[in-house]
């Protein structure tokens, strides 16, 4: 298993919690769009990413990362900073 299949099982492990109407995960699937996230939701999620792998996503980032695979890759580079 790559590092990528690793931290994209690991995202949708922390996902399932505020997935409310149960959305298959995808590359794709949107947060605002599929997942009908609010920003309240989405700080608490982006909260739990953030203690989880153990890095710091920045308000600029969260603005840029619109679906789920955007997110995988983010934290899979923000890994590698470290």
């Amino acid at each position: 298993m790559t590092d990528r299949t690793q931290t994209f099982a690991k995202v949708a492990e922390l996902i399932e919690p505020f997935n409310k109407k149960g959305v298959e995960l995808t590359d794709s699937t949107t947060f605002a769009g599929d997942l009908e996230w609010d920003s309240l939701v989405v700080m608490d999620f982006v909260a739990s990413v953030e203690d989880e792998f153990d890095i710091l996503i920045t308000m600029n980032m969260q603005a840029e990362i619109e679906t789920v695979g955007q997110l995988v890759d983010a934290v899979d580079k923000l890994k590698t900073e470290d």
